[in-house]
């Protein structure tokens, strides 16, 4: 009797890839800066075209209302409810005080350029913080779902722990799971900034947010939507949106000071060129309003966080993930990298590095056979490597497995088989060759474990399997000395001759071997500072706090990403050397941007004051110079690590 599995599959609902798309607030503001465009023009032509006062009061009146009703809103509630001042409480006085005077037209000019000036910095931050909400919006809406054998569609929120996803080509995945059944390859790089697909079989980790190319699979879920790489994730960017960089933070402290300072300046202004420079009250008061707008910090205030966000969305889209701008700003001035070894500049998994035997492809094939049999790590990296490369295992019977020894087995021509260390060997009557002895040495001294495989009383080869270094480390430690960090050194507790392998392969000229969780916390206090600690374990999260600057790779323990500020979701330390560099280039121009911003005050408004500079030319220096260093963070997003 045939049983089927009955299913009850709904279709998943179709998602349209994301776009900017203009949020209701910035479609008001939008609309309210045409409206005081209207109004200015409109006023312009009743003035100067028909020479009719109802047509230009109208006008201004339009353009009074639309440009400065909002911004004197922002003002009164920072006023009253912040307690503090601003530049929108600056930029409506300023304006009223010009219509005061009779200059009603400049005014206009003024409220519509501070208005376009504002309603360009909302575009321009919207489309950077778009960047890193685009790495937000990942999951699917839900997932087709097999639970006690029935197929279902289930919500995002549906879906527990120890649930079959039944995931098609070209779905996204919902939850962090492991294939069970299927072969695919995977597009990671929403995730992890990896641009090659990536082969997944059974074993395989999936995790969510990433889209499944070709191949349909079926993946047990690890862990529910809330707690998955995609949610932590999006943790991470809602706390790094949350936090600011020392400049960001000082600028943001200096705008409520800043302001009164010049408010408290405008009629000493006033009162200097009307009453000691003989000045009439109206071009003495029309000065002093001209001042007043050329001397508005508004282009300070937004040079840093227009840069810092920038620059952390072009990290993210690579999969670095900054915690806060300060955390940015402090990768820019790090003078030493500190790396843990084991999981960080290593794939923390057993690898064979080595086989020396006269048949390199019949040793590993028999070596495959037997470990297939054994449930250790060092035997699980054999029939790994042999599956790797293709190499079919020796069929065995009546396995056993030797406790501290090693594991053996009969041969299809019922000769004894056996791999394992050299306590078996001995046991085994075998002897190595001068070849086989100096191979088992260099192998010792180099950290890795040794396998010694044979069949009877002959020795057939010998196998180094150690904890192999990540791809491409030495490139991605030479790229981060010439990003300008000076220092480079290792930190771990392996032994000696196994630190001093790894340092060599790395192409590291420091390390410290034998190291407890304390002794690093001692070195971090030691080295060359600012220092950075990259790393990856539960022993590692004491250094990544103490340090000025702790990094984790994302394949680490939870309690180190916590610790550390920078994540590397790709697990790819290629890219720091990218992020020290965007790092440096943000600081460059936060300081070019505020070099620019206080430059323009320092120039323009000792001019304002001689008259040489009219208000409408005021006004332009001043917004242009907003949008200027708006535009220079910008730049950023399109940097690529």
């Amino acid at each position: 009797m045939t049983t089927h599995t009955s299913t009850q599959r709904v279709p998943a609902p179709a998602r349209t890839p994301r776009r900017f798309t203009l949020t209701p607030d910035l479609k008001l503001a939008i609309g309210l800066t045409a409206l005081t465009l209207l109004g200015l023009l409109t006023g312009l032509a009743g003035e100067h075209l028909l020479d009719n006062p109802y047509v230009e009061w109208t006008g201004y009146g339009l353009a009074f209302l639309a440009g400065g009703i909002p911004a004197g809103r922002e003002a009164l509630h920072s006023l009253f409810v912040e307690r503090k001042l601003d530049v929108d409480l600056l930029m409506v006085l300023a304006a009223l005080g010009a219509a005061s005077i009779g200059q009603a037209a400049d005014g206009s000019i003024l409220l519509f350029l501070f208005s376009l000036s504002n309603t360009l910095q909302d575009w321009a931050m919207g489309r950077t913080k778009n960047a890193i909400q685009a790495l937000m919006d990942l999951n699917p809406e839900g997932a087709t779902v097999r639970r006690d054998g029935v197929e279902r569609w289930c919500e995002l929120g549906e879906i527990r722990i120890g649930d079959l996803l039944v995931v098609k080509p070209g779905e996204r995945i919902a939850a962090d799971a492991r294939i069970v059944r299927g072969q695919t390859s995977v597009d990671e790089s929403p995730i992890t900034g990896e641009s090659v697909p990536i082969d997944k079989a059974p074993g395989s980790d999936l995790a969510s947010g990433t889209v499944n190319l070709n191949g349909s699979v079926e993946a047990q879920v690890l862990r529910p939507a809330g707690e998955s790489t995609l949610a932590r994730l999006v943790g991470l960017m809602e706390e790094a949106q949350t936090q600011k960089s020392r400049t960001e933070s000082v600028t943001e402290r200096f705008e409520s000071p800043y302001a009164m300072i010049v408010l408290l300046c405008v009629p000493l202004v006033y009162a200097g060129l009307h009453f000691l420079g003989g000045l009439s009250t109206a071009e003495a008061w029309y000065r002093a309003m001209t001042f007043m707008v050329v001397a508005s910090p508004c282009a300070v205030v937004i040079s840093t966080p227009a840069v810092m966000l920038s620059a952390m969305a072009a990290a993210a889209r690579a999969g670095v993930l900054f915690k806060s701008s300060a955390a940015l700003d402090a990768l820019a001035g790090v003078n030493t990298v500190a790396f843990d070894k084991t999981g960080t500049l290593t794939q923390a998994k057993m690898t064979l590095t080595r086989i020396v035997a006269d048949d390199e492809q019949a040793a590993l094939a028999l070596a495959a056979g037997l470990e297939a049999h054994s449930e250790h790590p060092i035997a699980q990296a054999i029939v790994q490597a042999a599956r790797e490369r293709g190499v079919p295992p020796v069929a065995v019977t009546d396995a056993q497995a030797l406790p501290g020894a090693g594991i053996e087995a009969r041969l299809p021509t019922g000769e004894l088989a056996w791999a394992g260390n050299l306590r078996l060997a001995g046991r085994e009557g075998a002897q190595l060759t001068p070849q086989q002895q100096a191979a088992l040495e260099g192998l010792g001294r180099e950290g890795s474990s040794s396998v010694i495989l044979g069949v009877g009383g002959r020795v057939i080869g010998i196998m180094g399997v150690a904890d192999a270094l990540r791809p491409h480390i030495r490139e991605a430690l030479a790229h981060l000395k010439g990003s300008g960090v000076a220092h480079r050194v290792m930190l771990t507790g392996d032994r000696e001759e196994v630190a001093r392998t790894v340092a060599q392969e790395a192409g590291l000229t420091e390390y410290r071997a034998g190291l407890l969780p304390e002794d690093k916390l001692r070195i971090i206090g030691e080295l060359p500072g600012p220092v950075a600690m990259v790393g990856d374990g539960v022993n590692d999260a004491p250094a990544l706090a103490r340090a000025d600057l702790g990094v984790a790779v994302a394949s680490g323990t939870d309690v180190a990403i916590e610790s550390a500020d920078v994540v590397l979701m790709q697990n790819d330390l290629g890219k720091l050397g990218g992020a020290v560099t965007l790092a440096k280039a943000a600081r460059r121009t936060v300081i070019t941007n505020l070099t620019f911003a206080f430059g323009v005050i320092l120039i323009v408004a000792p001019l304002a004051i001689a008259g040489k500079v009219p208000l409408p030319l005021g006004v332009v220096a001043h917004e242009g110079g907003t949008v200027f260093v708006v535009f220079m963070g910008l730049r950023l997003l399109t940097h690529r690590l």
